[in-house]
């Protein structure tokens, strides 16, 4: 096993033995957590790995464990975008003049619901996981719409592989290649995935191993799916491993059309254009993510639903 995965299989075996993870507050909100579960490392290091993990250090991979609150299955909480009378808040880009986000541009008037506030109720403890090519915006969508959300932490696996293994992704990529990149990305997807009320940025190839969407699939996978020459534009002046090449965008075309496909199993689809900022697509998210709850009712739902119509009582 190369040292970076080695580091993170210390990582994970540790936290599966003894379920360290914690709530860890934040300075920005009560609510919301980025990427905030502490975890202690207390087994001894082998020598070959010291200079990437560190014994008795913290390692902050997300996540919390969580306790059923014992409610029903069903909270009562329907689309709000199908309820004509709710004064929602459609667009958070527009900001009031302390800088929030609520539709209003600091008018007054009665307080606008955010949608995103009713997807917790709605999800039942169901993760949601960002994919997308590298630069198109999971990461800083994800987050707003975990904040917006309240309920929900955000994670972000590559955050967590740095984190795990003391090392930037290009500094992997250079001293042990992509595959083991992969290796310890598939570990981490792993782990993060056994959590619930999580909003998950993934890495843009995450969807290139089948055995990741084992994972994926206990979720709701959304894709942001932003063109080549928007993300190029987003992402110059920075070293992304796989774009070290003659001709970049050429570069991100070929790694779109070899994983289109796989983008394509995704639950949702977002078109995100040049326009749109993160704010906007957190809007479009949020949205398409109530409707897809709605054409997509869990199991029990559905056999209520069934029952009703053949006028037999359902179980309360």
């Amino acid at each position: 096993m190369n040292t970076t995965a080695a580091a993170v299989a210390i990582f994970l075996s540790t936290l599966c033995a003894t379920s360290a993870f914690s709530v860890v507050p934040t300075t920005s909100t009560t609510q919301h957590r980025r990427a905030t579960g502490a975890f202690i490392i207390t087994s001894p290091v082998p020598a070959s790995l010291k200079s990437n993990l560190k014994s008795n250090s913290i390692l902050y991979a997300g996540g919390f464990e969580w306790e059923d609150p014992a409610e029903e299955f069903d909270q009562g909480v329907d689309n709000p975008y199908k309820n004509p009378e709710l004064n929602l808040l459609k667009d958070s880009s527009v900001n009031d003049e302390d800088g929030i986000g609520d539709g209003t541009g600091g008018e007054k008037g009665p307080s606008k619901i955010d949608p995103a506030r009713l997807l917790g109720p709605r999800l039942n403890g169901s993760n949601l996981y960002f994919v997308g090519m590298m630069g198109s915006g999971k990461s800083a969508v994800g987050d707003v719409v975990a904040r917006r959300m309240g309920s929900y932490n955000f994670l972000d696996t590559d955050e967590i592989i740095e984190k795990a293994t003391s090392l930037s992704i290009p500094q992997i990529f250079e001293t042990e290649g992509e595959q083991a990149f992969r290796e310890v990305e598939a570990q981490i997807l792993d782990s993060v995935h056994a959590y619930v009320r999580c909003v998950i940025s993934t890495g843009g190839g995450i969807v290139t191993r089948m055995q990741n969407w084992s994972k994926l699939q206990t979720g709701i996978v959304v894709w942001l799916d932003v063109s080549p020459e928007v993300i190029i534009k987003r992402i110059e002046g920075t070293d992304r491993p796989l774009l070290q090449t003659e001709d970049p965008l050429q570069t991100l075309n070929d790694l779109l059309e070899a994983r289109k496909s796989k983008y394509e199993q995704a639950d949702i689809k977002i078109e995100v254009t040049a326009d749109m900022d993160e704010n906007k697509v957190a809007d479009e998210v949020i949205k398409s993510v109530h409707y897809f709850i709605d054409d997509n009712p869990p199991a029990w739902k559905k056999a209520k639903a069934k029952a009703q119509s053949e006028g037999l009582d359902w179980v309360q």
